[in-house]
């Protein structure tokens, strides 16, 4: 990918993904909440910073979103769930891609292989889910796995060398899981970096719409 726009860009793996395609030589186009304002929750904000940016990008990669927001822990069980933290779970982690999304067809070429990707979770998986917990990020996730799906479908008709998928990046190091890493093994978020544009990089749009992990895999539903 020669010019790659990168939504959360000062993340941990966002500023990993930053880094990691500089060295390759892309020149980057990255926006975040903190560094430039652009708040994903916010359409009025999607629509001027996504509305300013000139194409084609060779890659859109969405590396925002959120496990814990405004001090609300993911739910124990399904008796911990209030409706202020379900919607700012959704409001952050799909809703806000789909805001984005919505500039997709005008940012990346029709005449040429690019891929767009969207930063999930295997929690939002409906088929992997066997211990339960966690309502509201999961459904969230698995609200974002339906966008990414449907958009993959739209932009086919327009893009036929576009790649759009969902990618869960492995339990990563970064200040957004720091307090629920527990025994789960994790990553430095440079290493998580790698593996997604290594996976990138091997998608073709066969695959577009689909759901991977950080080795290529493919994810149930």
């Amino acid at each position: 990918m020669d010019r790659v726009l990168i939504i959360g860009g000062s993340g941990g793996i966002g500023m990993a993904l930053v880094k990691c395609l500089g060295v390759q030589g892309a020149q980057v186009v990255a926006l975040s909440r903190s560094v430039d304002g652009l708040d994903i929750t916010n359409e009025e904000s999607v629509e001027v910073h996504l509305g300013a940016l000139q194409g084609p990008f060779d890659g859109i990669i969405i590396a925002t979103g959120a496990l814990e927001i405004d001090g609300a822990a993911p739910e124990k069980s399904i008796k911990g769930v209030t409706a202020a933290s379900m919607a700012a779970q959704f409001a952050v982690n799909a809703i806000g891609p789909a805001l984005v999304l919505r500039h997709a067809a005008r940012l990346l070429p029709r005449d040429k292989h690019s891929i767009c990707a969207v930063l999930s979770a295997r929690v939002g998986s409906i088929g992997d889910n066997r211990i339960g917990g966690w309502t509201s990020y999961r459904a969230a996730k698995a609200a974002a796995n339906q966008i990414v799906h449907t958009t993959a479908i739209e932009l086919a008709r327009t893009h036929p060398d576009l790649v759009c998928v969902a990618l869960h990046p492995g339990t990563v190091e970064t200040p957004f899981t720091a307090k629920y890493l527990g025994r789960h093994p994790a990553v430095p978020a440079d290493e998580a970096a790698q593996n997604l544009l290594s996976v990138m990089s091997q998608l073709t749009p066969k695959q577009t719409g689909g759901f991977f992990d950080w080795a290529g895999h493919e994810v149930i539903w």
